[in-house]
């Protein structure tokens, strides 16, 4: 039975309410998203369920990606624009959390069909939306032009430009610089520092990454042009192994090539399930949610696992690795990178001042060391595993910004 994301939050409310105290007033506040928003998009012929769950906004305009998957549910939905609530905080960004999906295949669909449905999901959404109230993003199977399409909706149907509306555009309409590899980056920085608390020579750590697309490719190029060994990477169709490390450049070029990493010459093949289980000192997940479950975690024999993938460990699976031993880095802070570049996007676009890319990742290695250090200390002194702490580290930030408010005493 698949994993259900959003009662797994639940769980972890409930796990949490006597370690921070927290009143039935509040867990319920946490437990609720404040606006749910729903809509049904046609285009030719067909419909697709759409949804934009604006989570939180106590400490401001909500932030989110929007996905396009066939797999997109009410749940899913919920659950991300909670851990988006949670990451901005975590991050110490001035948004709360939201998030968007409308349930298709895009790859069934022409490029005529893609913009139809990505114009279609403004014009049922945009009244919620906008620079100071909702401000989507790309997210699973979204991208540049689809945001840009996005855009040219809304500033359409508000008569005004406002490049704010919307982060992960393409430069030439007010995107940011690096922001294509900015969650990969973030990671890497993130890693980098837990790396030198826990004395990991990079030349001689061994790091599998599950996923090739773009976090977990650019995480790969990143970590090995540091020195890292990369000695295992997939994406949907299977995974590659080679225990004396992979030559990135050449593994991209690969899949340039043939569409998948599978086939690669000089190096074995395995399954994802494979991949998570291999002897290695870093476990990369950066595919999709609920991969490290209890079914699995008993064979997990990584000494770190950094979650670039939203939601890839599962509850149960989480106190399995912890009595293990291994350090499970939560995606709430390991894969916020993107939408800390994306708050430096959205701040470039309402000041209409645009930052040169080195100002941007010194900006982000600040961010992301910052957030780090601040996690790192709370979860030494709680002496729990790092998602317990980078969720009381969050909530408390959430909840001060509700009392300050009047909205709970």
């Amino acid at each position: 039975m698949k994993e259900n994301p959003f009662h797994n939050i639940l769980q972890k409310l409930e796990e949490i309410k006597p370690l921070m105290n927290l009143t039935n007033r509040e867990l319920a506040l946490l437990k609720k998203p404040a606006r749910i928003h729903k809509a049904n998009l046609k285009v030719g012929n067909k419909t697709y369920a759409a949804f934009r769950i604006q989570y939180n906004d106590a400490r401001g305009p909500t932030k989110g990606g929007i996905r396009y998957h066939p797999n997109v549910s009410e749940d899913e939905v919920k659950a991300l624009s909670f851990w988006m609530t949670l990451k901005c905080a975590v991050v110490n960004i001035p948004y709360g959390g939201a998030k968007g999906g409308v349930v298709v295949d895009p790859k069934k669909l022409s490029p005529e069909e893609l913009e139809q449905l990505s114009r279609a999901y403004v014009k049922a959404f945009h009244e919620h939306l906008g620079a100071w109230k909702d401000i989507p993003a790309p997210d699973v199977y979204t991208d540049a032009q689809i945001m840009a399409w996005m855009l040219d909706e809304f500033e359409k149907i508000t008569k005004r430009h406002e490049p704010g509306f919307i982060t992960g555009k393409p430069l030439e309409l007010g995107g940011s610089l690096i922001r294509d590899i900015a969650t990969a980056q973030g990671g890497a920085f993130v890693l980098r520092e837990l790396a030198k608390k826990s004395d990991l020579q990079p030349a001689k750590t061994r790091v599998a990454i599950q996923g090739f697309g773009n976090a977990g490719l650019n995480m790969a190029k990143i970590l090995s042009q540091w020195s890292y060994k990369i000695v295992a990477v997939s994406d949907s169709k299977g995974a590659i192994y080679n225990k004396k490390g992979l030559d990135i450049d050449d593994v991209i070029k690969h899949k340039d090539h043939a569409g998948s990493v599978i086939g690669f010459n000089g190096a074995d093949s395995l399954s994802n399930k494979e991949l998570l289980e291999l002897d290695c000192d870093i476990l990369i997940p950066a595919a999709l949610e609920n991969q490290i479950t209890k079914a699995n975690a008993h064979e997990i024999k990584a000494k770190i696992v950094l979650e670039l993938a939203n939601g890839p460990t599962t509850p149960d699976a989480d106190k399995i690795l912890f009595k293990k031993g291994i350090t499970v880095v939560p995606d709430i802070l390991a894969n916020a990178g993107g939408v800390t570049v994306s708050y430096f996007e959205w701040v470039q676009n309402v000041s209409g001042y645009y930052w040169e890319a080195p100002e941007v990742l010194q900006k982000l290695e600040k961010a992301m060391i910052s957030a780090f250090n601040e996690l790192f200390e709370e979860y030494k002194e709680r002496r729990c595993d790092m998602r317990t702490a980078a969720y009381i580290l969050a909530l408390d930030k959430v909840l001060k910004a509700e009392r300050l408010r009047g909205t709970i005493k």
